[in-house]
């Protein structure tokens, strides 16, 4: 598993070690339930409940130790700044030759949502805008060709 930096907000850090200590406390217990009922039936080798408690055991034990690690490596993000685009930061994007404008925000690989304009630090709009300011034109790669896009406002 990488032990990369994970940027995060407060308010995602909090959901994501709510999750964990639901998994450790509540998830462990329904599954061990689960496993131990399903011992009872009998003959293990062809017990389709022993088989898919055991799968559910594996999942809940895999999510465990991949949210203990991102919350062991996370970087909490500020607010970001309103000069230069960072993580945290929110800003409005005009496309070249579009009408339209667009606003983002810079945010942790965990917490990109396209639906609300979050998008990723790692991404190729996220990366490439990383360190822009106002009024800078950039120039994004994307599977449809480059994109040129200004900076309009950072808030």
């Amino acid at each position: 598993m990488p032990t990369t930096s994970q940027y995060l907000t407060n308010e995602k850090f909090a959901e994501l070690q709510k999750e964990l200590e639901f998994l450790k406390i509540e998830r462990r217990k329904e599954v061990a339930e689960h496993l131990e009922y399903a011992k009872k039936l009998g003959d293990l080798t062809e017990n389709a409940e022993y088989h898919q408690a055991r799968e559910e055991q594996a999942e809940v034990e895999d999510r465990i130790g991949r949210l203990e690690q991102l919350l062991k490596n996370a970087v909490i993000a500020g607010k970001g700044s309103t000069e230069i685009i960072t993580i945290g930061s929110t800003f409005r994007l005009q496309k070249e030759n579009d009408n339209k404008s667009y606003l983002y925000t810079i945010v942790g690989s965990e917490e990109t949502d396209m639906t609300h304009g979050k998008i990723s630090n790692i991404s190729p709009l996220g990366s490439t805008l990383l360190g822009h300011k106002m009024g800078d034109k950039v120039t994004v790669q994307t599977p449809k060709g480059k994109v040129v896009y200004t900076v309009v406002i950072i808030k």
